[in-house]
C-alpha cells in the first residue's frame, strides 16, 4: 500500500519498480485525508486478516487513506498489555478500564485479553461494528467488554454524575469529529477539559491514563503538561514522546506520526519501566 505523507521530505530508498508493483495506491483530494485508492492490477480483497498477539483484528481500505488500524499505536498496545498484566499479575482486581475514541477496537481487545474489563467509547456506528467483528475474530466475544456509541464528552459526563471509577482510561481522540448527534469537537477547544473529567474518573488506586493525540501543533511534552496538572497529587510517573513508523534495516528512518503521555499510578510505577522521551 503506497499512501501520501507530506512528513516525507527525503527521497525514497526503494527503486520505482517497486513503487509500480504496490497493490495499491492513495490519491488524495482536495480535502484533508480524504481521495481514492487507485489500482495497478487486480484490485486487492476487500478486507484481509492480521493479528497482535492475542488480537485479531481486520485491515480494510477507508475511504480516508487509513487502514482501519493506526500501526504505530502498537508501542501503546505493548504499554497496555504490560499495566494490565502486572496488576492481574499482583493479585489486584481486574482493572476497569475506559477507552474513548476507541476506534475499531484493537486497544480494548488488548486489554480485554489481558484480563480487564473494557468500556469501549466511540461515536461512529460503523467503527463500533468493525470493534465487534474484531472480538468475534480474537474470540473475545464473552469478555467482558461493553460497546457504546455515543459521544465521548457525554459519555463522561454522565459517568462523573453517576459517581462512576475507572483503574485505567485510554483517550485517543481525533483533531477534528462530530458525535452521533451533531456534536463537534476540536482538540484545542475541547481536550483540557475532557482531560480533567477522566483524571476525575480515576479510582484512588487506579493503574493508568494513556494519552494519545495525531494534531500536527501539538507535542508528547504539551500533553504531558496538560496530564500533569490534572493528576498533581496522586504521585505515579507520567512519561511522554513521539510514536513512530519506521523502516527496517539498521539505519532506518522513523516517520513521527503521533504524540503520547502516559501516567502511571504509584502501584505500577516502579515496575513498568518508562520508555518515553
Amino acid at each position: 500500500m503506497v499512501r501520501p505523507e507530506p512528513q516525507c521530505w527525503w527521497p525514497p530508498r526503494l527503486d520505482p519498480g517497486t513503487w509500480d508493483r504496490a497493490d495499491a495506491v492513495f490519491d488524495p483530494s482536495d480535502e484533508e485525508d480524504a481521495g481514492r485508492w487507485r489500482f495497478s492490477g487486480r484490485p486487492p480483497p476487500e478486507t484481509w486478516p492480521l493479528r497482535w498477539r492475542d488480537v485479531r483484528f481486520t485491515a480494510r481500505l477507508t475511504p480516508f487513506r487509513h487502514l482501519a488500524f493506526f500501526p504505530e499505536q502498537a508501542a501503546n498496545w505493548a504499554w497496555l498489555d504490560r499495566a494490565v498484566r502486572l496488576r492481574v499479575a499482583a493479585g489486584r482486581p481486574a482493572p476497569r478500564i475506559l477507552n474513548l475514541f476507541g476506534y475499531t477496537g484493537v486497544a480494548s481487545l488488548v486489554c480485554a485479553a489481558a484480563g480487564a474489563s473494557v468500556t469501549h467509547v466511540d461515536a461512529s456506528k460503523k467503527a463500533i461494528g468493525y470493534a465487534r467483528e474484531n472480538s468475534a475474530q480474537s474470540g473475545l466475544e464473552q469478555a467482558p467488554v461493553r460497546w457504546i456509541c455515543e459521544d465521548a464528552r457525554r459519555y463522561v459526563q454522565r459517568e462523573l454524575k453517576r459517581g462512576s471509577l475507572y483503574d485505567g482510561i485510554i483517550l485517543d481522540p481525533p483533531k477534528y469529529g462530530r458525535g452521533p448527534t451533531g456534536e463537534v469537537w476540536r482538540l484545542f477547544e475541547d481536550l483540557p477539559e475532557l482531560a480533567a473529567n477522566c483524571a476525575a474518573l480515576l479510582a484512588p488506586d487506579a493503574d493508568f491514563l494513556l494519552l494519545n493525540a495525531y494534531a500536527a501543533r501539538v507535542s508528547g511534552l504539551a500533553l504531558a503538561h496538560l496530564m500533569a496538572g490534572d493528576l498533581a497529587t496522586r504521585g505515579g510517573r507520567i512519561d511522554w514522546g513521539e510514536l513512530a513508523l519506521s523502516e527496517g534495516g539498521a539505519d532506518g528512518r522513523a516517520l513521527g506520526l503521533s504524540f503520547f503521555a502516559r501516567w502511571l499510578g504509584p502501584a505500577l510505577a516502579d515496575a513498568l519501566p518508562g520508555d518515553g522521551a
